[in-house]
């Protein structure tokens, strides 16, 4: 079954924040972010989210270890900020 790492984006308040994650369906996992349902981090809830970028991988594993190697590198997701 094919994963999905995910970097969300949102803009409250003025502040701009990503969220990263891994998944096997993208559309029911922002789906889920943007209802504050699911196993979902605190962090998303009340917030309203679109999916800034995705990558897709064969395994779960492969799509874990890329998620921890995004969550680290604040660098990748301040060139993702589409505000420039």
């Amino acid at each position: 079954m094919a994963c999905f790492v995910y970097v969300l984006a949102s803009e409250h308040d003025g502040r701009y924040r990503t969220y990263v994650g891994w998944t096997t369906d993208l559309d029911r996992r922002l789906a889920e972010h943007n209802a504050g349902e699911g196993a979902g981090a605190k962090s998303t809830r009340g917030r309203v989210w679109g999916l800034l970028y995705a990558e897709r991988y064969e395994t779960r594993n492969e799509a874990m270890s890329r998620e921890w190697h995004i969550k680290h590198d604040r660098n990748f997701r301040r060139r993702l900020d589409p505000r420039g």
